[in-house]
């Protein structure tokens, strides 16, 4: 009879081979600390401030012409994301600056860590990398071993489809802020579908992390806490077993086993710089002039069971 734990790691790795090489690396590698400070974005300054005591300042509402240009622009941005061919980084990089610079001049979009549009469900439109990368935890991993992450993304990020498809990707945010906004917390939840084998294998590889605060106005810093392969349908194939262990093995405490590997590494900084009620701009900050387009899905209910 087969050892249903030893099924069980099999079909894991299976599935999401190319992050278990990362894991593998994670729980080998000594102590190596790489823990540079990152280079924070430039503070934005919104039309909205508070009015000052000088006469000559007035409140000037954003002219309706000034709102069809951004939506303009949010339209010509979504419909450059999800074009069949994936477009050059560089043309979502101006579009994005387009969007930001609107979004200033009429102040929509902007502080994203307070004005509570960041909560709720998004779906990944572009990724500069892979989509697997719009996972924080590979924003974590490279922080714990930058020479060599792009080493093994390179080996993975080569595997050609059918033999391996990554899509679609989701997130779901539950950010709360004091009163004073001056600290938050909250729950962030990465999945991405990985499918295998021409789909005879898949999975969702789950990263949930914790919102350990704010920085500035468009910054939340996350704690990596676990990763782990959710509704496997190679285990499925196994019935009730299958079932059992798809729902109750643990995951893979990779926020630790990053610390292990470089202290502070498990923690990186989600920088957004562009959200209103259907559209996201989302920066890694180590990793700042590549952005993430996210649409959403949903505001937030509470949960994380959302389905891809």
């Amino acid at each position: 009879a087969s050892n249903p734990s030893a099924t069980y790691y099999c079909s894991m790795k299976f599935s999401i081979y190319f992050a278990a090489v990362a894991l593998v690396h994670v729980r080998m590698a000594g102590a190596f600390v790489s823990h540079n400070s990152a280079c924070l974005s430039p503070t934005k300054t919104s039309i909205f401030s508070e009015p000052s005591d000088t006469s000559g300042d007035t409140f000037t509402a954003p002219s309706g012409s000034a709102v069809e240009e951004l939506e303009s622009c949010k339209a010509d941005l979504v419909q450059m994301c999800t074009q069949s061919e994936k477009a050059p980084l560089d043309q979502i990089q101006n579009l994005v600056a387009e969007l930001e610079m609107l979004g200033e001049q009429v102040g929509i979009g902007q502080a994203s860590s307070n004005s509570g549009l960041i909560s709720g469900e998004w779906e990944l439109l572009y990724s500069p990398e892979d989509v697997t990368r719009s996972s924080p935890f590979f924003w974590a991993f490279r922080r714990a071993f930058p020479d060599e992450s792009d080493q093994i993304f390179g080996i993975t990020d080569s595997i050609p489809a059918p033999v391996k498809e990554v899509g679609p990707a989701l997130q779901h945010i539950d950010l709360e802020v004091s009163n004073d906004g001056r600290s938050a917390s909250g729950k962030f939840v990465s999945r991405v579908k990985v499918a295998t084998l021409g789909g005879a294998a898949t999975s969702i590889m789950t990263t949930r992390a914790s919102i350990v605060g704010i920085e500035g106005l468009d910054g939340i810093r996350l704690r990596i806490e676990s990763t782990k392969p959710e509704e496997s349908t190679v285990l499925k194939k196994l019935g009730p077993l299958g079932e059992f262990l798809n729902e109750n093995a643990p995951p893979f405490p990779s926020g630790d086993a990053l610390e292990r590997a470089a202290a502070g590494s498990s923690e990186v900084v989600m920088r957004t710089t562009f959200c209103d009620e259907g559209l996201r701009i989302s920066r890694n900050e180590d990793r700042y002039s590549e952005p993430f387009v996210w649409r959403r899905k949903g505001f937030s209910s509470g949960g994380d069971a959302f389905e891809i």
